[in-house]
């Protein structure tokens, strides 16, 4: 296999399960959502995503030389676990469950976005860290994780609706990722 080939491959796989990520937390946040504005959250959610990642990647190689970054983004990844458990999951806590009133769709667009700037930086520092000086390959992945993402949102919200395990099943891994982005960083300072 050639060098790029290989480069290839691997950028597939971490698209597959990086984009999955921010796909779990719009899917959570537009579940709580009717149909109509369900789908506005998941365009704009997606959208942030897109913004993200395309300035993200324009400054990739900075990023990779920050110590802490990935810290700061694991603590902020702990806040979004905890608010789509509030919001989407704890059926005793009524109160704070996302409505279709325009503040609370603001503030499910807040928490995607704050979801997708964490993930999205953990997205392009996997694939800028597998396509090294290949750039095509970098725009490639790029590409692929937003398309994945988007078809990815889409289901994730309708199964959150039917089925309320998928939500817990989504908390967690997401919840995993900030404690490997903590767990990273602090080996990288220690």
């Amino acid at each position: 296999m050639t060098e790029q080939l290989i480069i290839f491959i691997e950028i597939i796989l971490i698209d597959l399960v990086l984009a999955g990520d921010n796909a779990i937390i719009i899917g959570m946040v537009a579940s709580k959502f009717p149909a109509e504005n369900r789908k506005k959250i998941i365009f704009w959610g997606i959208s942030g995503a897109v913004v993200l990642r395309i300035v993200l990647t324009l400054f990739t190689a900075y990023l990779l030389q920050i110590n802490g970054l990935r810290f700061i983004g694991g603590i902020l990844l702990l806040y979004v676990v905890y608010k789509l458990y509030r919001d989407v999951i704890d059926e005793k806590n009524n109160a704070p469950k996302f409505q279709a009133k325009k503040k609370s769709f603001y503030n499910a667009i807040w928490t995607i976005l704050l979801a997708d700037f964490t993930m999205s930086l953990d997205n392009v520092l996997g694939v800028a860290g597998a396509a090294g000086n290949h750039y095509h390959l970098l725009i490639f992945g790029l590409i692929l994780s937003i398309v994945l993402m988007a078809v990815a949102a889409n289901l994730i919200s309708s199964w959150i609706k039917k089925y309320k395990w998928i939500a817990w099943l989504g908390l967690i891994a997401i919840l995993a990722v900030a404690i490997d982005l903590i767990y990273t960083d602090i080996k990288i300072l220690i």
